[in-house]
């Protein structure tokens, strides 16, 4: 009680402030996402996401060398194929884009993790997340082998885990019984979880290319106006095998994402996603905020509600200012 209780005493100074410091930003819980897409000499800009591209495999992996150079070693690879068609074969072609970048990365960068986003959506012509049945809605079981298959696949061509998106039931017990299978035991699953049915990806779309044709994912993905069904899809993936989890979005679902740390102790992800991403790049270049103190405060956010590891487009740029 005051005056013997006087909390700012521990705030006098910097270095007295960062002493009693409860939550700490750091390289290694970063985790950089990236877009390739099949060509040569292809830096292609993504006009809702300003700084973030679209590259072709030979100028992402110089890309990626100096990224990880700078103190990032985790990178999430998403995939726009040459062509897309009703089964999304692309993500289980084992010469897809994805699977030639794996290659390619793994022998510049051996040391680097790779995670590589398992889904048909950016692969399908109707950009759904799965395989469409006579009815017209997505076919929940029937896309179970195809997520298989490409999982088996791109653990061939060296990813270190993959990272199922498309919010199926069922899917990471049929990947997991499909890596063992395929003699991958060591491959873990990053599983999407918590994955909403968000406004915020809205950018995501253009880098992505893979905007629905028709209808939308709220069959699949969960309802923004639910807590406590992330705890039941939580609990059901890591049941069938997963070995860690995703929650995305991120700053609009800290609650949840504290909620998911008190139940489980695997480690967590959560995803910065694309539309957090343009609304402080867009406030910042009006500026209405100050852009690098948002950018930390954001991520320490999204730290302090529980992520072990934060999936933003922002990684390379905060490694730096972590290390300055």
């Amino acid at each position: 009680m005051f005056p013997i209780e006087r909390p700012r005493r521990l705030r006098r100074t910097e270095n007295l402030r960062r002493l009693v410091q409860e939550t700490r930003l750091s390289s290694d819980a970063l985790i950089y996402p990236v877009f390739v897409r099949p060509g040569s000499a292809v830096q292609s800009p993504i006009s809702a996401m300003p700084g973030i591209f679209q590259w072709s495999p030979d100028l992402l992996v110089k890309h990626l060398t100096s990224v990880y150079e700078g103190g990032v070693r985790v990178f999430l690879l998403f995939g726009i194929p040459e062509s897309k068609d009703s089964r999304g074969s692309g993500a289980y072609d084992p010469n897809g884009i994805v699977q030639e970048t794996l290659r390619l990365l793994k022998e510049k960068l051996p040391e680097a993790v790779l995670i590589a986003d398992l889904c048909l959506c950016e692969y399908t012509d109707h950009g759904h997340c799965g395989i469409i049945a006579s009815n017209g809605v997505v076919d929940n079981d029937g896309t179970l082998d195809l997520l298989a298959q490409a999982a088996v696949e791109q653990a061939r061509a060296g990813a270190d885990v993959v990272a199922p998106s498309d919010m199926m039931d069922g899917r990471v017990s049929a990947i997991r019984r499909a890596l063992d299978q395929a003699g991958f035991h060591h491959i873990p699953i990053m599983s999407y979880a918590a994955k909403y049915a968000s406004g915020f990806y809205g950018p995501f779309r253009e880098a992505a290319e893979n905007t629905p044709q028709f209808g939308d994912r709220r069959t699949y993905q969960m309802d923004p106006a639910n807590r406590r069904e992330a705890l039941r899809e939580v609990r059901l993936d890591l049941q069938e095998g997963a070995d860690m989890i995703i929650a995305k979005p991120a700053l609009p679902y800290l609650d949840v994402l504290a909620d998911i740390r008190a139940e489980v102790s695997v480690p967590i992800a959560a995803y910065q996603v694309s539309g957090e991403f343009a609304m402080i790049e867009a406030a910042a270049q009006n500026g209405w905020i100050e852009r690098e103190r948002v950018i930390m405060e954001s991520l320490t956010a999204i730290r302090r509600a529980g992520a072990d590891m934060i999936i933003t487009y922002w990684a390379p740029e905060v490694s730096r200012w972590l290390k300055a």
